[in-house]
């Protein structure tokens, strides 16, 4: 293979350079590389592709928007069909009042959206010194500006220089923690709590009984924004709509992104309450919020969208995430006697983590990559994370393909153990 010129975003490109498994179709639950060798797509791409690969719909509806209005720009008072129609379904699906509908380009973006909104609210409301943003370990919430100051994962914070003070990280499983620091900030300077349904990128952490509904109760109290990072979790990852859904917390905000689309083409975006979004639509002459993206409501990726919720909503895909969430953590609770795991992690939404020993990843620091490679030779596509893989499949997938899954990643920590050598039984746990 020629030396490749492609940049890929977390790659050891000394590695990956000339080395790249180049895709070229997919269709449902499986991708074909250009030799036409098949794999079971059992990450969804990144997270994304919930209605599985190559439906027509959203083809044909993708191709008839592009006949008509292929792109143009919504700023000021521009707007396009596709797009008015989003807004108008998304805010009938999200589980707040009134919500108002920001389009954005991706994740990313509508993290970065969502963090200054919360601050201009407050501006704009009088109370100027609210800035401190808080999110939690484990988080993962893009790699913009404020996604990387946000970032509850310390590898993607380093390296990067300066990064926003005003942003303070707790950990991800205590109300007590998060109680704690507000108080310590003072309320007063709070602007919002940045909160992941189920941290997925961080390595598949559900939330402890009653956390969310704790958060929520604790941000009602203190007057604190709730921002629901729903990027993963929405459109039937959690077999939801938004995924939060399953507390029934109303959140002031819901970023997402990821499955809104299926990942056919980029369209991200903020559902904001009827509340957060009054002082900037109360009036002619409200304040601007001088924010946008130039793809933002992108009339073929709206198009794309549409089509991808009939699917969503006309297949009985949304509520698979839920009604086959047990089965997945089935397929991978055995692999928790593994010798070569720690833990392993899932049962709400359709998303499963196996994570290494520390004794292992402490030995062989590769690891997760060996793992993930020798699943790939078994023609299983996984998602390496720090300190494991993770699995989100299609909505389409069935407990035949997680059971396919499991034996992959089995035979990824054989082959990781017989190139450690022997070692010890080391006492194991499931969660």
């Amino acid at each position: 293979m020629t030396d490749s010129r492609l940049w890929h975003p977390f790659a050891d490109m000394g590695t990956v350079r000339g080395a790249e498994l180049v895709l070229d179709r997919g269709e449902d639950v499986w991708v074909f590389d250009t030799a036409g060798t098949r794999y079971l797509d059992a990450t969804a791409a990144l997270w994304y592709t919930n209605v599985g690969h190559g439906r027509p719909e959203i083809a044909a509806a993708v191709a008839e928007q592009m006949g008509r209005l292929e792109a143009y720009s919504v700023f000021g008072d521009f707007a396009n069909p596709p797009a008015l129609e989003l807004a108008d379904r998304l805010s009938e699906l999200a589980p707040m009042d009134d919500a108002k509908i920001f389009l954005t380009a991706g994740g990313g973006d509508s993290i970065d959206a969502a963090a200054k909104l919360a601050r201009r609210y407050w501006y704009e409301t009088g109370s100027p010194e609210r800035t401190r943003l808080i999110s939690r370990d484990n988080g993962y919430h893009g790699t913009h500006g404020y996604g990387t100051a946000l970032a509850g994962i310390p590898a993607n914070r380093v390296g990067w220089g300066p990064l926003d003070e005003d942003v303070t990280v707790v950990p991800h499983d205590s109300v007590d923690a998060l109680r704690d620091a507000i108080a310590r900030l003072g309320p007063e300077r709070v602007a919002a709590v940045f909160m992941e349904p189920v941290i997925g990128a961080g390595g598949v952490h559900p939330p402890p009984e009653g956390y969310i509904e704790g958060v929520a109760e604790l941000c009602r109290e203190t007057g604190v924004l709730l921002v629901c990072d729903s990027v993963i979790c929405a459109f039937g990852r959690l077999g939801t709509w938004f995924g939060i859904e399953r507390w029934d917390v109303e959140p002031d905000m819901i970023t997402f992104a990821k499955g809104v689309t299926s990942g056919y083409l980029p369209l991200g975006g903020v559902a904001v309450s009827g509340r957060i979004a009054e002082p900037f639509w109360s009036k002619p002459g409200s304040p601007v919020f001088r924010h946008g993206a130039t793809y933002a409501a992108h009339p073929t990726c709206c198009a794309a969208a549409l089509a991808n919720l009939e699917l969503l909503a006309t297949d009985g895909l949304l509520e698979r995430g839920r009604s086959l969430e047990d089965e997945l953590l089935s397929a991978f609770e055995p692999l928790g006697a593994h010798e070569a795991v720690g833990e392993v992690r899932g049962g709400c939404g359709l998303l499963a983590a196996v994570e290494l020993s520390a004794e292992l990843l402490e030995e062989r620091p590769g690891a997760v990559a060996e793992v993930a490679a020798a699943a790939r030779g078994e023609g299983v596509l996984v998602r390496p994370l720090l300190r494991g893989i993770a699995a989100s499949p299609p909505l389409t997938a069935t407990p035949e393909h997680f059971g396919l899954i499991a034996g992959a990643i089995r035979a990824g920590l054989d082959a990781v153990l017989e190139a450690s050598g022997p070692r010890p039984d080391q006492p194991r746990q499931t969660a």
